[in-house]
């Protein structure tokens, strides 16, 4: 979600750029704004944020970035929706009506420095102090890039050869990892759930504890059966689709599953089979699955593969009870296209994630 600010007379507004994941979305806007969460810092005086959602075309995460800004109205936020993937034109009129506000704001806020929009949008901006605010697992990636002065792409196309569009698109990706790179006029803040190591000198970390989460949702019913959270690893071709059918059916059945929360960028044939398949009730959530999960009802225990699940659901459900146990990727479920760093960074998702119950290899007969 791009979203610069209008300028305030002092101190400078905050502005929150690209699209920031769903369940970000509310601890980005409260932490541009000053608003807080209990044990949140004090907010800065005057502090006002614009939220600019660049929309993408996939249905259900449109859905969701929707809902997810009816929740800022409701909390007195400045929303602007721009359709900004919707035709040929579309980029260049975003661009343009975003460019004034971007060269006035004083922080910009950023859900996806992978994104290449939020990448172009970066070198328009002047602003000196810049956040990026991400609870998923490309934030791990992310970090090291930079520290290492890497150009910044995403885990599980690491390895392979760049494309056409990449080569193009390679100054603009150049010039935005510069401004990503703090120096004495440039401030640069990370704030995620996320363990990150190598932390590029200047750079602050701040963690997402999910406090405001935990205060504006539940807690939930936690009902005595057992929930699986799905993944994309298929969709992004990191995980051979049947294999993953496969860990499914095995998962379910040893720990009595009964719902199967879908990951938005999973498609809908599979999902159908998946049903099928199964037996499982497969639900499309209309919110973040941390904030569907402190609604309730939960199951004690919650299914995953690695994922970002496992490391923002034990913060979300923290006192609640509610279990979350993680299944390894097996090198055999790979396919052949995956990035060859997949399976490291993988286990290293669930090797660094805290409170989880890891479980034993599933047996694929």
């Amino acid at each position: 979600m791009p979203a610069p600010a209008p300028p305030a007379p002092a101190p400078p507004a905050p502005a929150a750029l690209g699209a920031v994941p769903p369940q970000s979305r509310r601890a980005a806007v409260r932490r541009a704004l000053g608003r807080r969460a209990p044990g949140d810092r004090a907010p800065a005086a005057g502090a006002d944020l614009t939220v600019v959602v660049l929309a993408p075309t996939d249905p259900m995460t449109r859905g969701q970035l929707r809902r997810m800004a009816d929740l800022a109205r409701e909390e007195g936020h400045r929303v602007r929706w721009e359709e900004a993937r919707g035709g040929a034109s579309a980029p260049f009129q975003t661009i343009g009506g975003l460019a004034g506000v971007l060269r006035r704001a004083d922080r910009i806020v950023m859900g996806d420095p992978f994104s290449r929009y939020v990448q172009l949008l970066l070198t328009i901006t002047r602003a000196k102090d810049l956040v990026v605010v991400d609870d998923g697992t490309a934030t791990m990636e992310f970090v090291a890039q930079l520290a290492r002065g890497e150009r910044l792409v995403r885990w599980h196309r690491k390895g392979g050869r760049p494309g056409a569009r990449d080569l193009l698109f390679a100054p603009v990706s150049s010039s935005a990892r510069r401004r990503l790179t703090p120096n004495a006029r440039r401030r640069v803040e990370v704030f995620s759930s996320m363990p990150v190591s190598e932390i590029p000198d200047g750079v602050t970390v701040t963690a997402n504890g999910f406090a405001w989460t935990r205060a504006r949702f539940g807690p939930p019913t936690v009902t005595a059966g057992a929930d699986m959270v799905g993944t994309s690893l298929v969709e992004t071709g990191v995980v051979d689709g049947e294999r993953y059918l496969e860990a499914v059916r095995a998962l379910a059945k040893a720990h009595g599953a009964t719902r199967y929360f879908a990951h938005r960028r999973e498609h809908p044939d599979k999902l159908r089979r998946l049903a099928a398949e199964t037996g499982l009730e497969i639900v499309r959530p209309e919110l973040p699955l941390e904030l569907i999960a402190r609604r309730g009802p939960v199951g004690r225990t919650i299914l995953s593969f690695p994922s970002t699940v496992v490391h923002t659901l034990p913060l979300a459900l923290a006192g609640t009870g509610v279990r979350v146990a993680v299944c390894d990727i097996d090198p055999a479920w790979l396919t052949d296209t995956a990035s060859p760093r997949a399976q490291g960074f993988l286990s290293g998702v669930t090797g660094t994630a805290r409170d989880v119950h890891r479980l034993t290899a599933v047996s694929l007969a």
